[in-house]
């Protein structure tokens, strides 16, 4: 399993996520874009954005679907990483689920597939969408809240600290209060973190912060410099 779990960021903020990416996928299959964060009407924007996020990789083309149901009739094992992107995560997440792709993708995943999520796709790779409701409508009603757990009861949350001072410290009183019961990352923009099979490697270029029973810890930028790569067990 290869998750790159993006705090949704992009262009120069994701300069080092996006290398450290072209050296884990495959270079003769192409990328499975999955934009169903967004609303239809957007999607021609969106592979706008996508053809020039990837310009850095050594990939041959990027498939976008543009459904769920498009999604479904995929076979993932064709594609060298699938990259899942941003907009309200409950709609991605039910999305998915309604046309039975949880299962498959999370097979790709445990049979070696690559994934980069960013802001919204990055959140379903948590163990539940809890951390986000402050900031996404849950319009579809979505009942199973439930995301992939990629790091086994470690919820996300994106964006943080690259908005304005006020929905920050909302955020923050928020997850101060759930981390009662739950545990969460909430990354800036420029952070990414990768999970590489049984390793967790921080690309990161500011703090990002841990809230867990009732505290916030700050993991700083200049501990990783010094070391370099960071890799956690």
């Amino acid at each position: 399993m290869k998750v790159f779990i993006c705090g949704g960021g992009a262009g120069k903020q994701t300069i080092r996520a996006m290398k450290r990416l072209n050296e884990v996928i495959e270079h003769n299959l192409p990328c499975l874009y999955i934009p169903l964060a967004m609303e239809a009407e957007n999607y021609d924007g969106c592979y706008r954005w996508i053809t020039n996020e990837l310009n850095c990789l050594d990939i041959p083309g990027i498939d976008m679907v543009r459904s769920a149901e498009e999604l479904s009739g995929k076979c993932l094992d064709k594609y060298s990483f699938i990259f899942i992107g941003g907009g309200n995560t409950f709609k991605l997440l039910y999305d998915i689920k309604r046309v039975n792709m949880f299962g498959p993708i999370r097979e790709y995943l445990l049979n070696g597939g690559v994934a980069f999520g960013g802001s919204a796709g990055a959140i379903i790779f948590g163990q539940d969408l809890e951390s986000c409701a402050l900031d996404d409508d849950n319009k579809v009603e979505l009942l199973e809240t439930d995301g992939y757990d990629v790091l086994e009861g470690i919820s996300f949350l994106c964006h943080f600290t690259n908005r304005d001072e006020e929905h920050d410290r909302r955020s923050e009183q928020y997850l101060l209060e759930i981390s009662k019961h739950r545990k969460v990352y909430a990354l800036p923009e420029e952070d990414t973190l990768f999970l590489n099979e049984d390793h967790l490697e921080e690309i990161i270029d500011r703090p990002y912060f841990i809230f867990d029973n009732g505290k916030k810890i700050m993991v700083r930028v200049v501990e990783v410099r010094k070391a370099g790569r960071a890799v956690l067990k």
